[in-house]
């Protein structure tokens, strides 16, 4: 009996810590972005704070690499890069793929913006975008001005269309550079 007691208060405490874990991930529009520093599939090293001040950041996260909806998405991106470009703005899509398979995806897909790395799930974890059913990233897109703030959180990506969504929403926020 004091056992079973015990038990319970242990994993009432561990699950009020998680809760806690869980609700302090949630980012909001107007927090700050969570630094960062991934591999990108060009074989560079890419940071948040390498921007600020400069340009505004748009990480869109998906799910895996070479899998339909993902190549759609990075496929999007790809054809909108005449818009995007012009917006001057840093863009990129990012997974907690490994580096190397990423950088066979955007090879594949030759894609002209990196895809960032995040395989041991830390950064994806601070952007509260890991999946509890499964060990990927959801598929959301992350808009941040030039200070590092978040002004746009999308959940509701349209894969087909994301390059000219994302030109769109970098346009309608004002994130677009000089």
């Amino acid at each position: 009996m004091k056992l079973s007691l015990r038990l319970v208060v242990v994993l009432s405490a561990a699950l009020a810590t998680a809760t806690v874990a869980l609700a302090a991930a949630e980012l909001k529009v107007g927090d700050q972005a969570p630094a960062f520093k991934l591999a990108g599939s060009d074989g560079k090293t890419y940071s948040l704070d390498q921007f600020k001040g400069k340009q505004a950041v748009v990480i869109a996260w998906f799910p895996k690499a070479f899998t339909g909806g993902c190549t759609k998405e990075c496929k999007s991106m790809r054809q909108a890069t005449k818009d995007l470009k012009a917006l001057n703005v840093a863009y990129f899509t990012a997974s907690v793929d490994a580096p190397e398979l990423n950088k066979k995806f955007a090879e594949s897909l030759d894609l002209d913006y990196p895809i960032l790395s995040d395989p041991d799930q830390t950064t994806a974890k601070a952007y509260g975008v890991m999946q509890t059913e499964r060990p990927v990233a959801a598929r959301w897109t992350f808009y941040i001005d030039k200070e590092g703030v978040i002004r746009a959180i999308d959940k509701k990506i349209r894969t087909e269309q994301a390059g000219p969504d994302i030109a769109a929403k970098v346009k309608a926020l004002g994130l677009a550079g000089e």
